[in-house]
């Protein structure tokens, strides 16, 4: 491991905070069996660029648009999609630069979060999308808040899962990259480069999480491929030093919640060192109404957590979207 992935992983320790009355822990039953579901992959051109996306689902179903995190894709939501396909339209994009939709060089075209928003915007349009639930995982939480910030009647509702809004959410972990933020320095730049070296992968999914045997070694090979093609790394840091612009954007995306109130399940993976806890709870000062779940896992939360947490989100939309 390098010296400036353990001096990230080391920054990173956090320290447990009791969780106050209103927080669950959850302990929902399995899932018996995976519902069966057909699963559609294409891809549409937005900006010159191919937009790759899944989708499944009842044309006339009330949409659900799954937004991924770093360093992966569409592909973190391959077991969830067939578990809702059969009453909802789930629609889930890969951001250009991962997954596979194009990846034009980063001197060529704006790497941002406003783009991918703006990108995601046109996809939702061509397809028909003006109602939608949203589902929000790190990086999928500023591109789907800075889209409701453009279309707040047509979010339906929200499932955030280790997606950050609020200062307190962006701890010691981040210290490098906010380094790089306020220098825009070359050598702090390359400093970042180990956040796309195999073992950060790897890390990414497996810290924090307590029983690794549910945990697919395909998850950090799938990603790290994507990660190593040329031009990739540049990509990835460009939205390092891009994620800046969102932070000062949390008092709207604060007062979207209070003013619009949309139904809110917050399933959050507990032992997260990049996102951690500390950024779940201040969502219920503006979301009281929330739904609240920690689950004593990492970052990846639905790769081991599935049989929980596939329950609650059903539950939640058949409740508060589909009623």
């Amino acid at each position: 491991m390098s010296r400036t992935l353990a001096a990230l992983l080391l920054a990173s320790a956090s320290i447990f905070i009791t969780a106050p009355a209103n927080v669950v822990f959850a302990e929902t039953p399995a899932i018996a069996q995976q519902a069966s579901a057909t699963v559609h992959y294409r891809s549409v051109k937005i900006d010159g660029v191919n937009v790759f996306y899944r989708e499944a689902g009842p044309a006339d179903g009330p949409v659900v648009v799954l937004l991924h995190g770093f360093p992966t894709s569409s592909h973190m939501f391959r077991n969830l999609i067939p578990l809702l396909a059969d009453r909802y339209r789930v629609i889930a994009p890969d951001y250009p630069g991962f997954g596979q939709s194009d990846a034009p060089d980063h001197t060529k075209f704006e790497y941002s979060f406003g783009h991918y928003a703006d990108i995601v915007d046109t996809l939702l349009t061509k397809l028909g999308a003006t109602k939608y639930s949203m589902y929000l995982m790190d990086y999928g939480a500023p591109v789907g808040y800075r889209l409701a910030l453009k279309h707040p009647d047509r979010v339906a509702g929200m499932i955030v899962q280790n997606g950050n809004a609020y200062d307190e959410g962006v701890r010691d972990f981040w210290n490098p990259i906010r380094t790089y933020w306020k220098s825009g320095a070359k050598k702090d730049r390359e400093a970042l480069s180990v956040l796309v070296a195999p073992e950060t992968t790897k890390f990414q999914y497996t810290d924090g999480v307590k029983d690794l045997t549910r945990m697919s070694p395909d998850n950090w090979v799938h990603d790290q491929a994507l990660l190593d093609r040329p031009g990739n790394k540049d990509i990835q840091l460009d939205l390092f030093y891009d994620y800046r612009t969102n932070l000062p954007l949390y008092p709207q995306f604060q007062a979207f919640f209070r003013d619009r109130k949309p139904p809110t399940l917050i399933v959050w993976g507990k032992n997260d060192k990049i996102f951690p806890e500390e950024g779940a709870h201040p969502y219920l000062r503006d979301l009281p109404d929330a739904e609240f779940h920690l689950l004593d896992t990492g970052h990846f939360a639905l790769e081991d957590k599935l049989d929980e947490m596939a329950p609650l989100i059903r539950g939640f939309l058949d409740r508060k979207i589909a009623k």
